[in-house]
């Protein structure tokens, strides 16, 4: 009976973190299979066999772990070579490859969607790198400077501010909790986190070619907000992932990373200053083709299936509406009525058996 009791809290226990969102052991499927599918066959794998041992301590979870960061690390670099328009687009590949990788190791079922979103990612990719602009600009300190002085950086950043603060009254003081309205907030943040990590890896790749950029304090600057930026947008993302289905997050979540990364390259960086407009009218093109893969590709994805295990509202629990008489009484060492009976009613060591 003893045994029993504790499966039985266990199993509780599962179903309220599940709920809350609060088990950092248990991953997410779709942000695992679509972000990380390594990570996720390495947690699937671990269950199969009954492995009790802790997740980080599975070598396969921690190859997936240091892809990602080298993944990370490659995206952090192309930044310094390559324009932020074209490089952010360029996310619809690793959903893509996701996508083949979660139907070979996790043995997801291929779906009709799935191939007509990666063919029109895919074209939407090469209509990318055709027509997005080539030419980047040797990131310095004083270029940053001076465009972080310009006057329509100036106006894009107070616009921008007053708009956060709007969205930010309204989800924190107003209690609006619409996905429109915490994806927008990230967005926001994404913009200036694509500006300062351009920055920050444009300057870090001129002083490892000689002309050492590290002793000026707008590297810094940009460094500070490249960091403070990334944890906020992080924060919001989080909840969005807490308050909605990730099917719906992450579709959107890149359509609106994407659309403020590239207003980031051409106000910040005035990247599209001189192309032609077949060229960025061919580029807007392939990234509606591109938004409309992915949105293909994340719809309705399969989850987990979970046991079907009735649910206790809180407002059952017996104690509830007499939580203040489980409190030691005044002027006794001894607790309340309530838990006097509890105590009275607890079951013998022979019950357990």
């Amino acid at each position: 009976m003893l045994e029993d009791k504790m499966a039985n809290k266990s199993t509780l226990d599962d179903v309220f973190s599940n709920r809350t969102g609060q088990n950092s052991s248990v991953p997410c499927p779709f942000t695992e299979t679509r972000e990380n599918p390594l990570k996720k066959y390495a947690h699937m794998r671990q269950s199969q066999l009954g492995d009790s041992k802790p997740y980080y301590r599975s070598v396969l979870w921690w190859s997936g772990v240091v892809l990602m960061g080298v993944g990370e690390l490659g995206n952090f670099a192309a930044y310094g070579f390559a324009p932020a328009s074209l490089i952010a687009p360029l996310g619809c590949v690793s959903v893509i490859a996701s996508a083949v990788i979660s139907v070979a190791f996790l043995k997801e079922t291929l779906r009709a969607s799935d191939i007509i979103g990666g063919a029109l990612a895919v074209m939407g990719t090469y209509l990318l790198v055709t027509f997005a602009p080539h030419a980047s600009t040797h990131i310095t300190a004083h270029l940053v400077q001076r465009y972080a002085v310009s006057w329509q950086f100036l106006i894009y950043l107070f616009l921008e501010v007053i708009l956060f603060s709007i969205l930010l009254y309204l989800y924190k003081r107003r209690n609006i909790k619409h996905i429109t309205i915490v994806m927008l907030l990230v967005a926001l943040l994404a913009s200036l986190t694509v500006i300062s990590v351009k920055a920050v890896s444009g300057m870090i790749a001129e002083s490892i070619k000689g002309q050492l950029q590290l002793t000026y304090p707008i590297f810094y600057v940009m460094l500070v907000v490249m960091v403070a930026s990334c944890a906020f947008q992080i924060k919001f993302l989080n909840q969005a992932m807490k308050m909605f289905d990730a099917t719906e997050v992450v579709p959107i979540n890149f359509v609106f990373f994407t659309a403020s990364a590239i207003t980031a390259g051409i106000v910040f960086y005035q990247e599209f200053r001189g192309l032609a407009l077949l060229n960025i009218l061919m580029f807007l093109f392939g990234c509606l083709l591109s938004f409309i893969g992915v949105f293909l590709i994340a719809r309705d994805r399969p989850k987990i299936k979970t046991e079907n295990i009735t649910f206790i509202a809180m407002g059952k629990i017996p104690g509830r509406r007499s939580k203040d008489q489980v409190q030691p009484e005044a002027k006794s060492n001894t607790y309340g009525s309530l838990a006097a009976k509890l105590m009275c009613n607890k079951p013998g060591p022979q019950d357990d058996s």
